[in-house]
């Protein structure tokens, strides 16, 4: 009797570990025989787990949301860290085409969303979340193809932007919704002004600390990475702790980071084997908040607001190649590589609707069917548009 009352402790306790080696398996496996993205396998995991509903997968167990934050803020430093500011500056028309292309991508998916009846609120938050694509999505799977050249670049630089644009229009919507049902405007203010500026500030500072306190101390180069990793998570639960953007204070840091010119060694791209292992517990995590009893409700509204969203990306793009140094087919290239939005699109939404935001609690059920194949197909999109452009290096080991 004792292990029968024991069995729902014990299920709850393996439920975990079980699913993330499952998951690693199938990923590796895949991986070697299709060359399917890792990420890809993950999410089906999570999924899969999810339908049978295993205790303690996503509620039971304290802190998992805290954690994908940070596994989510260690990707997006390392996308910062990867961002040159200078490039902006000789290249204009890539800063023009990433706010341009943000701008027309949340016009267009607002105005596809009027055809299915829903409320204001809930158009401009499905907008606004549009607008991003997945910084955990495109940079593991540069990173898995051993990926570089200027589609790589364009996209990653891009997606930094969209996530910046994306995080600012929801808190514009978020200081709207406040005005409108409450009347205060410094409570609207304080709800977006203030956190964007804070969290901005804040990844700054540490990414001007950090830096110098490596230099101060003649770190060894492999251990600069530890101390990089370290300082996310101090940031993070800071961000936590003040009501912040972690996400938004973890890119910050990145790209002040990579101005103070400290370098990461590139055996330890990724964070290493604990930044493989966070990764792996995003997606499945990411995953398993989907329920599966509401794929079924906004299908034709997910179908419209992917083709929406695509298009939007993808027409900038090639409009704005010559312009911006490139050509029609790698701009094509480009917008589809930007294809995946969920990871950073769910917690965003997660940290918004932790903060008091009404509207977001309905927004992840009606775009459950969109989160779902942006999820399990936005990285095959990524990985064969940087295959198409010639960028991946890939050797046998």
């Amino acid at each position: 009797m004792t292990l029968l009352n024991d069995l729902p402790f014990l299920l709850q306790s393996v439920a975990w570990p079980l699913v993330l080696l499952v998951a690693w398996f199938l990923g590796e496996r895949l991986h070697e025989a299709w060359q399917l993205p890792r990420v890809s396998s993950y999410v089906a995991v999570g999924l899969v787990a999810s339908l049978f509903n295993l205790p303690g997968l996503t509620d039971a167990v304290p802190g998992l949301p805290f954690l994908a934050n940070v596994a989510l803020s260690l990707i997006l430093f390392e996308l910062g860290y990867r961002i040159h500011l200078r490039w902006f500056r000789h290249n204009p028309w890539m800063l023009v085409l990433g706010l341009g292309e943000s701008v027309l991508t949340f016009v267009v998916v607002y105005l596809a969303s009027g055809w299915f009846g829903l409320s204001t609120d809930t158009r401009l938050i499905i907008a606004a979340l549009s607008i991003s694509a997945s910084p955990a999505g495109i940079v593991r799977v540069a990173n898995e193809m051993r990926s570089a050249g200027q589609v790589t670049e364009r996209v990653l630089h891009l997606c930094a932007i969209n996530c910046l644009m994306a995080v600012l229009a929801l808190k514009l919507v978020t200081g709207y919704w406040y005005l409108s049902t409450s009347g205060d405007l410094v409570l609207a203010a304080f709800g977006s002004v203030h956190v964007l500026a804070t969290s901005v500030a804040v990844g700054a500072l540490l990414g001007v600390a950090v830096p110098m306190l490596l230099r101060a101390q003649r770190i060894d180069e492999r251990d600069v990475t530890l101390v990089f990793a370290l300082a996310v998570v101090l940031l993070t639960t800071m961000a936590y702790g003040l009501k912040l953007s972690p996400l938004l204070a973890a890119l910050s840091f990145g790209i002040v980071a990579r101005e103070r010119r400290v370098h990461l060694t590139n055996a330890q791209r990724g964070f290493g084997t604990a930044g493989d292992l966070l990764t792996l517990f995003l997606f499945v995590y990411i995953a398993a908040l989907l329920d599966w009893s509401q794929l079924g409700t906004g299908v034709l509204l997910g179908l419209a607001l992917i083709a929406a969203r695509t298009a939007s990306k993808v027409v900038c793009n090639v409009a704005a190649a010559r312009l911006s140094g490139s050509t029609e087919r790698k701009g094509l290239l480009t917008g589809l590589a930007l294809t995946p939005m969920s990871a950073f699109a769910i917690l965003l939404l997660e940290q918004t609707r932790l903060h008091g935001f009404e509207p977001a609690r309905e927004v992840l059920t009606l775009l459950a069917f969109m989160m779902l194949l942006q999820e399990l197909l936005g990285p095959v999109v990524t990985q064969r548009a940087l295959k198409a452009a010639a960028e991946t290096h890939l050797t046998k080991e």
